[in-house]
């Protein structure tokens, strides 16, 4: 990480940060994407620009998402500290349930960009009606949601883990911490939950002992079919990937509840806690890496946490038969 200059602010959270004149340099970057007459983020004509734009940000930081890309590391998440926010220029937080970012921004060009980076960005149709850029924010009378518009405490999850193509990564991007700076982003990789788990839970976990279903956060008709039982590890024994969420995974025998259990205080014990500042991009990989957010009271004042998402496929091939056109929104 640089070195801090005086009157520069480094986040605490960050894995890596900008350069001052980096950051520069990317904010001029994605107010370029504002301009030229296509404003919409989820056009493919728009899309394609921040695709191209990409390539234009400064090298330190594409060296940083390539690296990750290829190697995500123990714990499965990159914090990137510096990106210009400009705090005073944003709007009132989004108070609205199912909120999105469907014009183009400064922050939702960077956010772009950067899924453009790590492989294509993907929604699905049924969660926030398919927009690629999303709000997570507090909305009054959701306070108990378990999902993105609540501010009690969220269980651990992989996003998505029901579906036949999940996202690879998750990327947020903070544009407002919350008044008291307690919301916490939490993560576990599977990494370090691993070598704490015995053989007998690993191999129950790697049986297809387990129901996931859609999250809250879906419309109900995404729970229309009867899922199928499934393993919540698969892959490599000794590097495998995830899917699971604490709230909506249920075990289905004896041995497969203990191993959840096991598995949910394994995740405790490595868990990371990420208190982001306004210009913290976080990149986690959702294949090896579960994540879930502490409790924080929000005001409804217009300046309550505000982070925005966005879903990465690194093969946008593989789910083409839930792409009507070829687009970026799985249809089911």
């Amino acid at each position: 990480m640089p070195e801090t200059t005086p009157g520069t602010t480094r986040s605490t959270a960050a894995d890596w940060e900008l350069e001052p004149a980096d950051a520069d340099a990317c904010d001029q970057v994605a107010r370029t994407l504002c301009t030229g007459g296509d404003d919409q983020v989820d056009s493919p004509k728009w899309l394609a620009r921040a695709r191209d734009a990409w390539e234009d940000l400064p090298l330190p930081l594409r060296r940083e998402v390539r690296r990750f890309r290829r190697e995500s590391g123990p714990n499965g998440t990159l914090v990137i500290g510096g990106l210009r926010i400009d705090e005073a220029a944003l709007p009132a937080t989004p108070a609205l349930p199912n909120s999105v970012q469907r014009r183009v921004t400064v922050p939702a060009a960077m956010l772009t960009m950067v899924a453009c980076g790590l492989g294509e960005p993907l929604a699905y149709l049924a969660e926030k009606s398919g927009a690629l850029v999303q709000d997570v924010v507090p909305v009054p009378g959701q306070e108990t949601f378990h999902g993105n518009a609540g501010s009690a405490p969220l269980s651990f999850h992989t996003e998505n883990g029901f579906h036949p193509h999940p996202p690879d990564y998750v990327v947020f991007l903070c544009l407002r911490a919350d008044h008291d700076r307690t919301a916490g982003l939490r993560t576990a990789g599977i990494r370090e939950a691993l070598p704490l788990l015995t053989p007998a839970d690993r191999q129950a976990l790697f049986a297809p002992e387990f129901i996931t279903t859609p999250p809250p956060s879906f419309s109900p008709d995404a729970s229309a079919n009867t899922p199928e039982a499934t393993p919540v590890l698969s892959g490599a024994a000794e590097d495998p990937d995830i899917r699971m969420a604490q709230l909506v995974t249920t075990p289905l025998t004896p041995r497969a509840n203990a191993a959840l259990s096991a598995f949910g205080r394994a995740c405790e014990a490595t868990a990371r806690t990420l208190r982001l500042t306004p210009g913290d991009l976080v990149v986690i990989d959702n294949r090896v890496t579960v994540h879930g957010r502490t409790a924080f009271q929000p005001r409804y004042d217009g300046a309550d946490r505000w982070l925005q998402r966005t879903y990465v496929t690194t093969d946008l091939r593989r789910s083409r038969d839930h792409r009507p056109d070829d687009g970026h929104v799985l249809d089911r």
